[in-house]
């Protein structure tokens, strides 16, 4: 692991965004978070934005899942949860707070029609996604603290989580008064509070991830959400130093053999992770290649990952 900045205080914020272009690992650094900050003793949450009919559930998958509901159940390792975050739900949450008719609302919302109607039409969908999220950062424990003392979700491809973290500013330009802006500025209260939210942008050491993860920060500092660090994920051991790099590389211009192309993968690696340092002044957390099985089942990988960044964490 290598980080460039000095150690941050990761479980003192309540809320991790792990983002970042599709297939670049998130799901598996989301679970991997939840699951290191579990074993620190904290009540934690792990969420996917999810649908109704979308399938099998992603996270659900780690722990040995088909699905997950937008209800908080025990995922496996003491003190984790998990759910999905359903527009619905949301949709469903914000009509009994404000509508005397909440309960026909929310049996309205049932309908696969409307609900078809609710995801097409702009920002009613992020709003449902957003309200659901703020119910969850929201909610008691009997003890009077927080429910969840930390919420990891994993958030959709790098377009999606602009457009629901752009929402409220959208939202309040619109509308400056009634129950829709308060609740964004409740959940401005949280998501643009760097000692409160912060994200994770999730990379690959390859250009075009890399490239997307710098324009993403830039993404989310516009939206006033913090970027608490880049991710670097599947990133090759090098077991060369420059001078070695290049000897190498003369020797396999003139005679190619076994293992070029794994060398001049890892060199492209190793030209990303530049770029990516010199893009950006966020730490940059480096996490090792390593195999998952085909099946889905935790594997080896989820557990150095929450190895790796459970050395990050330090309880307040």
């Amino acid at each position: 692991m290598t980080t460039h900045h000095p150690r941050m205080d990761i479980l003192s914020r309540r809320i991790h965004l792990i983002t970042g272009k599709g297939g670049v690992g998130r799901t598996t650094v989301a679970a991997a978070l939840a699951v290191a900050a579990a074993s620190r003793g904290k009540r934690v949450l792990l969420t996917e934005i999810g649908d109704p009919e979308g399938g099998f559930s992603a996270i659900g998958r780690k722990f040995g899942r088909e699905h997950l509901t937008p209800d908080p159940e025990p995922l496996g390792p003491s003190g984790l949860r998990g759910c999905h975050v359903w527009a619905t739900r949301g949709h469903e949450l914000f009509a009994h707070s404000v509508v005397p008719a909440g309960p026909l609302i929310r049996a309205a919302l049932r309908s696969r029609t409307l609900r078809k109607f609710v995801a097409a039409v702009p920002s009613l969908y992020e709003l449902g996604v957003f309200y659901h999220l703020l119910a969850l950062l929201q909610a008691e424990h009997a003890d009077g603290g927080p429910e969840h003392e930390v919420i990891v979700a994993d958030m959709p491809a790098t377009g999606h989580t602009l457009a629901l973290m752009r929402l409220p500013e959208i939202l309040l330009d619109a509308l400056p008064d009634g129950p829709i802006p308060r609740y964004m500025r409740e959940g401005q209260a949280y998501l643009n509070d760097p000692a409160k939210g912060v994200a994770w942008v999730v990379a690959l050491p390859e250009l075009l991830p890399v490239t997307e993860a710098l324009d993403l920060i830039d993404g989310l500092r516009e939206t006033k959400v913090e970027p608490a660090g880049v991710i670097l994920n599947r990133m090759p051991d090098d077991p060369f130093d420059p001078e070695e790099r290049r000897e190498l590389a003369a020797i396999l211009a003139e005679q190619p053999m076994h293992g070029a192309l794994g060398f001049q993968q890892m060199g492209a690696s190793c030209e990303a992770g530049k770029r990516l340092r010199a893009g950006t002044d966020v730490p940059i957390i480096e996490l090792p290649d390593l195999p998952e099985p085909a099946d889905g089942r935790p594997s080896a990988l989820l557990s150095e990952l929450c190895l790796r960044l459970a050395d990050l964490m330090e309880t307040t």
